[in-house]
């Protein structure tokens, strides 16, 4: 059996893939992956993800520049959820031009931005307005 298939997918085929900086240790953002983004990743030492919303692979960083470079890679006790250790090239992992995904904190019961915009998207993105979770 290949490392490939000791994972346990979802019927859908993907995993949950959790970013998260290999030096600070900050969780930059979550994806999904099928079995061809995780052999690509681990092939070409880049993240790789599956995105829902367009139905195909998509490498991060392919229209922002902000690629993330893998340095090490783990799986959960349950072997359903991978960890990916990166370099977040530009320091940008958020579509929405923050450091991370997880930039909204719950404050006396709202929701407010704790992270600050470092690029707007508008100057990230030239052809294509990512959606949310992409």
């Amino acid at each position: 059996m290949s490392w490939v298939d000791e994972l346990r997918w979802g019927s859908d085929g993907l995993l949950p893939a959790i970013a998260q900086d290999a030096v600070s240790n900050e969780i930059l953002m979550v994806a999904w992956m099928n079995r061809e983004a995780l052999q690509l990743t681990v092939q070409e030492g880049i993240a790789v993800y599956w995105s829902r919303s367009r139905n195909k692979l998509w490498r991060k960083g392919e229209e922002s520049g902000h690629t993330q470079h893998v340095r090490e890679l783990r799986v959960d006790c349950d072997k359903d959820v991978v960890l990916l250790k990166v370099e977040q090239v530009g320091g940008i992992a958020c579509h929405t031009g923050r450091r991370s995904c997880f930039f909204s904190k719950l404050e006396q019961g709202v929701w407010v931005d704790a992270l600050p915009v470092l690029k707007v998207p508008e100057e990230i993105y030239r052809n294509i307005t990512p959606k949310k979770g992409e």
